[in-house]
């Protein structure tokens, strides 16, 4: 199989025929839309939507399916610790009882257990049975935030939920603690940097930060008494972040993590799921298509929040949403997380165009090679069969961000250029910044090597040679 195409057995047909469609749906698409959109805005479009095109027949019958003999086998989920490990247990969002805060999606495959496997419904049991702090408890308002991470994007978020927290004094504390891994600028410690002129020097110049976000540069510190654990740091310091934090958080404390990557240190596992087993709390996540600097600008975006527990969505809705930042919740954390790490992998790709000089039409080619490798690893995976999660910001539109204007694609460009290694490169341009994309594709390729899937994802396993086994740059796409 090559690209994300059928078998050459298979025929090419109509987009009616392969989608399922009868002749009087497909005659007046402008009625369906307007339908859609006249009932319930965006979550209403999403139920027709996924009434009229399945992911799992879609997936099955379009180019981006896998070919015939692997999607008769069984999936191999049984290789990802955490596979299908979503932790939804609570009703879908009402539109009633959450227009005005939350607008969770409830369109996601998280809110129907008949759409995974009994496999992942008993692992969804055991992870939602293994949490002391479960959905059901109340918590006593306001909410204590704390910030773990001050990089780029945890600077640009801090300023958010500085002024946020502010503007909703009855929902949150008003002190703010931002953990920072304490450095020396200019002869001064980056902490009393931030405490007294209030920005990040370093990591985000020029941006003024709200007087209530404090810095901290001892983590255990910082999170005392909190009750929202903010997570924004690179995905390989989470674990060793969290064995600090062990037994020394709040009781009722919850997590939402803003990290899109992947750990392999016990088995592939979803970075939220890591914070999860380690620190035995409710996680949800935030992904979308939101470069640091533009968000700090004010620049208009969106963003999506993932999260299985309903309430808490709204939460994070009013802690995260502001004029330009957008957010909408849904409850499928797992593809919403997949979507920030696999991505990456895609920004590698279409970096290494640049480079070459190949121009805009390979780079469209590779973005929809990559979301189709995308999509199919969270269905082949984790049972991800919703594909209106791609529509969000945390999928298409984060994937365009990426290989248009993200570290990923600046050092894979600059590695055609020079030669140089990618490690390098990283100290060289990115300010203290870590590269996630080629790391990444390391720890995919690990797991689909192990599967023998390496020919079903070409794009994936292409990265992978590039960037750790020399292969030239020239045959990328070829090997495509």
């Amino acid at each position: 199989m090559t690209h994300c195409d059928q078998s050459a057995a298979t025929p090419r047909t109509n987009l009616s025929a392969l989608l399922g469609l009868d002749a009087a749906t497909t005659s007046a698409p402008s009625s369906f839309f307007a339908t859609a959109s006249a009932s319930s805005g965006v979550d209403a479009a999403s139920r027709r939507l996924n009434a009229l095109f399945p992911m799992t027949s879609l997936l099955s019958s379009a180019p981006c399916a896998s070919s015939s003999s692997s999607s008769s086998s069984k999936p191999p989920q049984q290789v990802l610790r955490s596979a299908s490990a979503n932790t939804s247990s609570a009703p879908a969002a009402s539109s009633t009882s959450h227009s005005n805060s939350s607008n969770i999606s409830s369109s996601s495959n998280g809110s129907s257990k008949s759409q995974r496997s009994p496999t992942a419904q008993k692992s969804n049991s055991r992870r939602r049975g293994s949490l002391k702090h479960t959905q059901s408890l109340p918590h006593k308002m306001p909410y204590k935030i704390c910030i773990i991470g001050s990089g780029n994007w945890g600077s640009a978020i801090a300023k958010i939920i500085g002024n946020n927290v502010q503007a909703h004094s009855g929902v949150f504390d008003q002190h703010v603690t931002m953990y920072v891994y304490e450095e020396v600028v200019n002869g001064r410690k980056l902490t009393e940097i931030i405490n007294t002129e209030h920005e990040n020097v370093k990591y985000l110049p020029g941006i003024k930060l709200p007087s209530n976000v404090v810095a901290v540069p001892d983590v255990v510190e910082a999170a005392k008494d909190a009750n929202i654990l903010v997570f924004v740091v690179p995905h390989q310091f989470v674990i060793n972040i969290c064995k600090s934090l062990h037994g020394k958080i709040a009781h009722d404390a919850k997590a939402i993590s803003l990290i899109k990557g992947i750990d392999t240190t016990n088995g592939i596992q979803l970075i939220s799921d890591v914070i999860r087993d380690e620190l035995n709390i409710e996680v949800g996540v935030l992904m979308g298509a939101n470069i640091a600097g533009e968000v700090a600008a004010e620049n208009f975006c969106e963003t999506t929040v993932g999260c299985a527990n309903v309430r808490m969505g709204g939460i994070y809705k009013q802690l995260f949403n502001t004029s330009y930042f957008r957010v909408n919740v849904v409850t499928d954390t797992i593809a919403v997380e997949l979507c920030g790490a696999l991505k990456n992998i895609v920004g590698v790709a279409a970096g290494l165009a640049d480079g070459l000089k190949l121009g805009d039409n390979s780079k469209a080619a590779i973005i929809r090679i990559g979301l189709c490798e995308m999509m199919k690893f969270a269905r082949l995976f984790y049972n991800c069969n919703d594909f209106m999660v791609y529509f969000e910001s945390c999928g298409v539109a984060d994937l365009i961000t990426t290989c248009a204007g993200g570290r990923n694609r600046k050092v894979a460009e600059a590695y055609v250029q020079t030669r140089k290694p990618f490690q390098q490169l990283e100290a060289e341009l990115l300010n203290g910044q870590k590269l996630q994309g080629t790391l990444t594709a390391k720890e995919v390729y690990h797991v689909l090597s192990e599967k023998k899937l390496t020919q079903e994802f070409p794009l994936f396993t292409a990265v992978y040679q590039v960037c750790f086994e020399n292969l030239d740059p020239q045959l990328f796409l070829t090997s495509l």
